[in-house]
C-alpha cells in the first residue's frame, strides 16, 4: 500500500527514503485504527488516505521551490490541522529542518496527536486551542481545508511574523479578490491545487 505513496510522490519529484516510508505506514495504519473509533477524518479508505492526504500535504515542496521559499529553521504552524495534515507529512519529510507547531481546538483530535508523535518518534508541538487565542508568532503559517478563506486570513495573519507566509491551500474555486496571490500548480494523481500565497509586510 505504502508503494502507492513512493510511486506518486516521485513522479511529482518528491523522493522519499525507506524510513520516512516507514513513518507514513504506521501513520497510516494508527490513523485508521483510530478512525474507526474516533472519526478523525471523513476519509477511511486507505488508498484515498494516501492520495488525498498524504500526497496532497507533500505538494507544499513542490510550492516552497517554485517560490523560492527556504524552510529550514522556520516556525512552522499548521492551522486547524485536524488529524496532522499537512504539518505531520511535512515533519517525516523534512525532520528537524522545521519547527512544526500543530493548531487544533478539537480535543479527540489533540489527543491523536500526542499519541501519534510518540508512534513516529517525531517531535512537534500540540497547541490545542483557537487560533485566535494564539500568542506566539510563526514564519509560516499552513491552512488546508479550514474553513471560509477570509476567517483564515484573519487568523493567519495575527499570528505571522513580520515577512512571514502564509499559505492556503485550497481546490479549483478561489475567491476573485485572491487571484492575485494564488500559484496554481498541477500534480500526478490529484486535481489541480491552487495555493494562496501571502507575505506579511
Amino acid at each position: 500500500m505504502i508503494e502507492k505513496l513512493k510511486n506518486l510522490a516521485e513522479k511529482n519529484g518528491i523522493y522519499l527514503t525507506e524510513e520516512q516510508l516507514k513513518k507514513f505506514e504506521i501513520y497510516l495504519n494508527t490513523l485508521s485504527k483510530w478512525n474507526k473509533v474516533y472519526n478523525l477524518t471523513s476519509i477511511r479508505k486507505k488508498e484515498e488516505i494516501i492520495t488525498k492526504h498524504f500526497l496532497d500535504s507533500l505538494t507544499l515542496i513542490k510550492l516552497f521551490e517554485k517560490i523560492g521559499l527556504d524552510v529550514e529553521g522556520k516556525k512552522i504552524a499548521d492551522l486547524g490541522t485536524g488529524a496532522g495534515f499537512p504539518g505531520v507529512p511535512l515533519k517525516i519529510y523534512y525532520g528537524d529542518k522545521i519547527d512544526l507547531y500543530l493548531i487544533e481546538a478539537v480535543q479527540k483530535k489533540c489527543i491523536f496527536l500526542e499519541m501519534l508523535k510518540k508512534e513516529l518518534g517525531i517531535e512537534y508541538k500540540v497547541l490545542c486551542q483557537r487560533a485566535e487565542t494564539i500568542k506566539e508568532k510563526f514564519d509560516i503559517v499552513l491552512s488546508r481545508a479550514t474553513g471560509e478563506t477570509f476567517d483564515v486570513l484573519k487568523w493567519g495573519k495575527d499570528i505571522l511574523k513580520k515577512g512571514g507566509y502564509l499559505i492556503i491551500m485550497k481546490g479549483k474555486k478561489i475567491e476573485e479578490e485572491l487571484r492575485p496571490f494564488t500559484v496554481s500548480l498541477s500534480f500526478y494523481g490529484l486535481p489541480e491545487r491552487k495555493f494562496i500565497v501571502i507575505q506579511k509586510q
